[in-house]
């Protein structure tokens, strides 16, 4: 494999490189500041929506998705380098519509909605004009398998609607008062006469319906990430309508593993930002500060947590680039050891960085003055979200025990 970057690919790059020099770092702090002064701190601060009409007027606007009729028409692989430098900003990507969990829900849209449901949602998604939650995992199961769910779909008397019960929580995006729509998931067979594996279904649920209640937004090691937050939601007695169901009854569990795969690889993608990031402002940092008598820089351990972070930095990147490949030329099933693979290997790798980098800055890596502290929340997250290094881990050693043994390995064991 040869990942060298095609030309569009290397123009998205340096204009978006560019953009985030002259707007986004400049303005972090603007964006925080507005979200701790503002009235409502669960409303879009003024500076998020000013840089999203400029982002989308230089044309750097919802390239995650390869469908070119909605999005760039750009492959994973083509979008890996520019989601990377997206992820060096925890507010860049909400600036160039490529924000989770809206991606995964547009492209749970794009792929089984019907028309009547892309034109009532998907098209506003990408216009910017409202933000989703998907609604997924519950505080009363084991989530890290999904058929433990116990939220039900219910198909009325009549069959013209779905009525919804059930309570979930860390549904990403929920807290702001621009989201209008959540992807439900819950049991349509909870007497279990289908295989395990469909007797989910996904539904959508306007956050407006009566019986859906925001019960409270749920913190991140302090952190309660307005404004857009993690709900807790719960779900009573909800009636939608039967058109509202997504692909058909029973496709819940496909459509989840169709939209983890792409969300697994950008949130990979957007760590290993984070970690670059990161290793910039820990060598700027010891190359000015000095202790017992020479710079940081030139103490022998911190020469070690730089040549450390540069290697897993590479190391994590080339199986993501990887993974991405796979995903292009033969598919989110061949590839899914290799996606199982780096969604343990990057965020574990950006933790590690992050964790040298803020022992360098002492004191004021823990503190809001640097972004190290938010950072090391948000990807210490993902070592959970979308799924556990535990079940990442358990799924790569199925597959590779799967595989049939080479003939020096058969001829060893049968001596």
């Amino acid at each position: 494999m040869i990942f060298e970057f095609s030309e569009k690919t290397r123009d998205y790059l340096a204009r978006i490189e560019a953009f985030m020099e002259e707007l986004v770092y400049p303005n972090e702090k603007t964006f925080y500041e507005q979200v701790a002064s503002g009235e409502d701190r669960w409303s879009t601060p003024p500076i998020m929506e000013e840089l999203k009409v400029e982002a989308r007027a230089r044309g750097l606007w919802n390239l995650f998705l390869p469908d070119s009729e909605y999005g760039a028409g750009l492959t994973n692989l083509e979008y890996a380098p520019l989601c990377e430098v997206m992820g060096r900003s925890l507010i860049a990507p909400e600036i160039f519509n490529c924000n989770a969990p809206d991606t995964g829900n547009m492209e749970v849209l794009v792929r089984y909605g019907s028309e009547e449901q892309k034109e009532r949602w998907l098209r506003p998604l990408l216009d910017g004009e409202i933000r989703s939650a998907f609604c997924m995992t519950e505080p009363d199961v084991a989530s890290s398998d999904a058929t433990n769910i116990q939220a039900s779909i219910e198909r009325s008397s009549a069959g013209d609607e779905y009525v919804v019960n059930g309570r979930k929580w860390w549904s990403t995006g929920a807290g702001n008062r621009r989201c209008k729509i959540s992807i439900f998931m819950g049991k349509t067979d909870p007497e279990g006469n289908l295989p395990r594996h469909e007797q989910q279904s996904m539904i959508l649920v306007p956050l407006d319906t009566p019986g859906v209640k925001i019960e409270r937004t749920l913190s991140v090691f302090g952190y309660d990430e307005a404004p857009h937050g993690h709900a807790e939601i719960s779900f009573t007695d909800v009636r939608v309508p039967a058109e509202n169901i997504l692909w058909d009854e029973g496709k819940g569990f496909a459509i989840a593993q169709g939209r983890l795969g792409p969300g697994r690889i950008h949130h990979c993608m957007r760590q290993i930002g984070v970690a670059e990031r990161a290793l910039e402002l820990m060598c700027e940092r010891v190359k000015n500060r000095e202790a017992f008598g020479k710079p940081l820089a030139e103490q022998g351990v911190i020469m070690e947590w730089i040549a450390d972070s540069r290697m897993e930095i590479e190391q994590a990147r080339l199986l993501t680039l990887k993974a991405a490949h796979m995903m292009d030329t033969v598919g989110n099933k061949e590839a899914r050891s290799e996606i199982a693979q780096i969604k343990v290997v990057a965020p574990n790798a950006t933790l590690r960085v992050l964790d040298r980098a803020i022992q360098a800055f002492g004191g004021a890596g823990v503190s809001a003055d640097t972004p190290l502290a938010a950072f090391w929340a948000e990807s210490r997250i993902l070592r959970l979200a979308d799924g556990p290094d535990e079940v990442h881990r358990a799924a790569v050693a199925r597959l590779e025990l799967k595989k049939e043994p080479r003939v020096g390995a058969a001829q060893n064991r049968n001596q």
